[in-house]
């Protein structure tokens, strides 16, 4: 090859690699980024960490060319429109939502201009959030999971695990979403349900102080296993939930893997640690200069099955081994 070849090459490797280059490299100056949460302590802790090294992976790190304010609800929803006032007074560049629905309504609700993601919510055009899922439009997009299409997943697989149920009840946080999107949701659930031949009880908490009554309401109308339909203050009592379901006899299967962890019996769902480290890509995006009404929102692609067959022999089930190989992980 030619010198002068030799430098042809070299100039067009130099405009092929650049761009990817570039894309790699982190913004020099420090970026600050506001992180609304519902309650750090009682948050599943491999979530949170994959948002951090997504960040990492990126480039940027705390104290060298990151910093993170950090305002934590302390499991009080009431509290987010004030917090993230307190982010948007601070200037940050990117406000990220850890708290669900709610966390991104009061973010959206405190700033049109800086941009913000959701690491995890439901159906954000059925609750206001964005325009539509290609182009969510405004100064907001991220991670969601429309839970009304996996009732069917949690009523088959509590049928294998329970072959003779018949009656399953479905605990529910009534405000978590406005009324159009629980009638749809609802809706959905009843179609699955009447499809696998078992009737639906669904049955309604607020908050913890509901767990008890919601539980012997269960309990009065023979329920024979339960569904419980995600929220984010669900996620922090799982350990009671779990220990209520285990005490009233009810096999349940839950949308996160946590739920098992804290000794429920099945989950199946969305990988959050997936969705949170796809929060830090989203991130990464916007401070390249991506517009975040651009970005489309996502949906999972990881989801996975969990089983804890402690839990189970607990309830004196025994599950098939057509569903454990099914099985992501089985907890033995």
């Amino acid at each position: 090859m030619t010198a002068r070849a030799t430098t042809i090459v070299a100039i067009a490797l130099r405009l092929v690699v650049a761009p990817f280059a570039a894309e790699a490299q982190p913004a020099a100056r420090m970026v600050r980024i506001g992180l609304l949460e519902l309650d750090v302590a009682a948050e599943e802790p491999r979530s949170r960490e994959a948002f951090f090294q997504g960040l990492r992976d990126l480039g940027y790190a705390e104290g060298r060319n990151l910093v993170i304010e950090y305002r934590d609800a302390a499991g009080k929803v009431e509290r987010f429109p004030a917090l993230a006032a307190e982010l948007v007074a601070l200037k940050v560049d990117i406000i990220v939502t850890a708290g669900g629905t709610l966390a991104a309504q009061a973010a959206k609700q405190a700033t049109t201009t800086i941009p913000i993601v959701f690491a995890s919510v439901g159906d954000p055009v059925a609750e206001g959030l964005v325009t539509s899922l290609a182009r969510p439009g405004g100064n907001i997009t991220g991670s969601s999971a429309v839970f009304s299409e996996l009732v069917s997943k949690w009523l088959e697989v509590l049928k294998r695990a329970v072959p003779g149920v018949s009656r399953v009840a479905v605990l529910l946080k009534p405000d978590s979403f406005p009324e159009r999107v629980k009638a749809d949701r609802l809706n959905a659930a009843d179609v699955a349900a009447r499809a696998l031949r078992v009737r639906l009880q669904v049955v309604e908490a607020r908050g913890p102080e509901d767990f008890d009554r919601a539980f012997s309401d269960m309990i009065q109308a023979r329920a024979e296993a339960l569904v419980v339909w995600a929220t984010p203050v669900f996620n922090l009592e799982r350990r009671r939930i779990v220990d209520l379901a285990a005490k009233n006899r009810l096999p349940a299967v839950y949308s996160f893997r946590t739920y098992v962890n804290a000794g429920g019996l099945m989950s199946y769902g969305p990988d959050r640690s997936d969705m949170f480290r796809r929060a830090a890509t989203y991130v990464g995006k916007i401070l390249r200069g991506a517009k975040p009404g651009d970005l489309p929102v996502e949906q999972p692609t990881k989801f996975e099955l969990v089983i804890n067959l402690k839990a189970a022999t607990a309830l004196g089930l025994t599950i098939p081994s057509s569903l454990l190989q099914r099985a992501d992980e089985v907890i033995r």
